[in-house]
């Protein structure tokens, strides 16, 4: 009996062998799949290797994996055995690269053709393009699938160039190493060095018609539908569909831009500023006629510097402060009650008359860690200032309303030490008013100055968007942009470039992406927007916000995947987008405040994928 139950203990442990099914992709659309004989304990690289050896060709297979079709994921851990990665005698695999070319929309309009890999995180994949591109900070940037643009009949044959940096070398580190100006593996060639001009000092502007066929969304709806289409950052690109040549927009996503530097940014800047030129030329975020002008006079000069005579120029160096970057789109104000006000240490005392500013005070607001918003129209003369203050059950909206530039400009420097925890015997008061009354003036139009002069090689239709394309005539809207341009002739380009992106981040809409969602005890769809430090709730019907919750008033936030319901302080699901899109919206936010300058050339990945992946969180 003892001899028997040995001889049966050995033939149990002998596995029996099967056939497995594999595509080699290197062999050619039209061979047939490869079958290999294995056994269940056979490892994920022992499958390799019979692969490699079965299809008697001698080059570099490192970069290759293997792809399980059914399962929709790749095998990477070549040392599970196929009984532990669950692969049977049905499974589809499929031998391929893991690396594999790209198109890639850049903000500025370009189409780069690159290697990206496919097989691991989009957020690993979006570093290794950022460290090609010489972008820093890849965590503020993500993918996301390109809306379909209409084409016309004729247009149907026509190609797009492509910048070709596909024998690019993917390299390692998040600073490169510059030769000449640029990093080294752009300096190889006349036509890669073309490329990081493109990248770094950007294109010229498309002609009109071009300009014309680019999607423009025409409410806050159509905003939703875009952010629908970001890519899970926790999921590579073969796992969402994404294959070889497949066309990808690159976009800023988080507008939280940490440790700008010019030195080590220029990429960055430009295509930041590429971003911010088209969301405003396409509508995608409101601005003032006058600020209109005034981004058409910085793009101008950008472009192409115009020759101004010393008569006309005015010298205005203008230091920006960090506005706050986001709020709420614009309300219809239902008009003001006249109070009394009096600012003090960091709070604000309001009584219903002068005469009663010695008693108590109807209310009192401490400003201390609010937000301050300026809602300024110079023409109009109207010079508001929005406050929103936190409170328990979220945010509470105030708007002061001053009576000129000179109040003004002492209320909101006041109101932006307040909220800093610092009072108007700070030091910086005085600075902070005239930085103000500066900014003011860049957006009023200069009737002192000496008639501007006129250049018809302007294309206003590159310079302002539509709305006022169609409000005035060419020969009406160059005068003001030159007069406009008087102001910054002086700035260099790399200046220009950052005052743009500072006027950019004053915009009462910046930062906000849309979602359409619907509340729980609603019965009707409302908008979600997600900014750098809030959430708000946005009433589809008349466009007024409703709530604001800072995320820092949030204790914690949770999905429950089963139902796809994102809870805060209220619950909610999503009617056009995946919840997953709005949970990592919120945790990559979440993310960025965790940066800090001293680790700036440091990426805690793994807090990312926490923060961002399919867990709850208490903040």
């Amino acid at each position: 009996n003892l001899i028997v139950s040995i001889f049966l203990g050995s033939l149990g442990s002998r596995m029996a062998a099967w056939d497995l099914t594999v595509t080699v992709e290197d062999l050619g659309p039209d061979a047939p799949p490869l079958q290999i004989s294995v056994t269940s304990d056979l490892h994920i690289g022992g499958v390799i290797l019979k692969l490699v050896e079965q299809t008697n060709l001698k080059k570099d297979w490192s970069d290759h994996a293997l792809w399980w079709e059914q399962k929709q994921q790749w095998l990477l851990r070549t040392g599970w055995t196929l009984d532990k990665c669950g692969v049977h005698a049905d499974a589809r695999l499929v031998f391929t690269p893991q690396h594999k070319p790209l198109r890639l929309g850049l903000p500025n309009g370009a189409t780069l053709k690159m290697r990206a890999c496919f097989s691991s995180s989009a957020f690993r994949t979006v570093m290794g393009i950022c460290r090609v591109l010489n972008l820093r900070h890849p965590e503020e940037l993500s993918l996301l699938r390109p809306v379909e643009e209409k084409k016309k009949k004729k247009d149907k044959d026509s190609s797009e160039e492509l910048y070709d940096l596909t024998d690019v070398p993917l390299t390692a580190g998040s600073v490169q190493a510059l030769y000449n100006g640029m990093p080294a593996h752009f300096a190889d060639s006349p036509k890669t060095e073309a490329v990081y001009k493109m990248l770094s000092v950007g294109l010229p502007s498309p002609a009109p018609e071009a300009i014309a066929k680019l999607y423009r969304p025409a409410s806050v709806v159509d905003k939703t539908h875009i952010h629908t289409r970001w890519l899970d950052s926790s999921r590579s690109l073969m796992q969402q569909g994404i294959q070889e040549n497949d066309k990808l927009w690159l976009r800023f996503k988080y507008y939280t831009f940490h440790d700008m530097d010019p030195k080590y940014d220029a990429v960055r800047l430009t295509q930041l500023y590429e971003q911010a030129r088209w969301a405003i030329l396409l509508e995608d975020i409101d601005c003032t006629e006058e600020e209109m002008m005034l981004f058409g006079a910085l793009q101008q000069h950008h472009m192409t510097p115009l020759t101004t005579s010393k008569k006309n120029k005015v010298h205005n160096h203008l230091i920006f402060d960090n506005f706050p970057p986001c709020r709420p789109k614009r309300l219809t104000l239902k008009g003001y009650k006249q109070y009394w006000c009096k600012f003090q240490d960091t709070s604000i005392s309001y009584y219903k008359s002068k005469e009663d500013c010695y008693g108590e005070p109807i209310q009192q607001l401490n400003l201390k860690g609010c937000e301050v918003a300026p809602d300024v129209n110079v023409a109009g003369q109207k010079f508001c200032i929005k406050l929103l203050i936190p409170a328990p059950e979220g945010m509470n909206e105030i708007y002061l309303r001053c009576e000129n530039e000179k109040q003004y400009s002492q209320w909101m420097a006041a109101c932006k030490l307040a909220s800093k925890g610092l009072t108007l015997l700070d030091i910086s008061y005085q600075s902070e008013v005239k930085n103000i009354q500066t900014f003011l003036s860049m957006q009023r139009s200069n009737s002192a100055a000496p008639a501007a002069q006129t250049d018809d090689s302007i294309n206003t239709h590159s310079l302002v968007s539509p709305r006022y394309q169609k409000k005035y005539k060419p020969k009406q809207l160059t005068p003001r942009i030159l007069e406009a341009y008087q102001n910054v002739a002086q700035l260099s380009l790399t200046s220009a470039i950052l005052k743009f992106l500072q006027i950019w981040q004053a915009l009462p809409d910046f930062g906000i992406s849309y979602f359409m969602v619907r509340f729980k005890g609603s019965r009707k769809d409302e908008v979600l927007g997600i900014a750098n430090n809030r959430l708000i709730r946005i009433d589809l019907g008349i466009g007024d916000v409703v709530k604001t919750w800072r995320y820092n008033n949030m204790r914690q936030w949770n999905v429950n995947w089963d139902i796809r319901q994102v809870g805060f302080n209220k619950t909610l699901s999503c009617v056009n987008a995946d919840c997953k899109v709005v949970h990592e919206y919120i945790g990559g936010y979440i993310f960025m405040s965790t940066r800090s300058r001293q680790q700036s050339d440091t990426l805690n990945e793994e807090l990312f994928y926490k923060l961002t992946g399919k867990c709850n969180w208490v903040i």
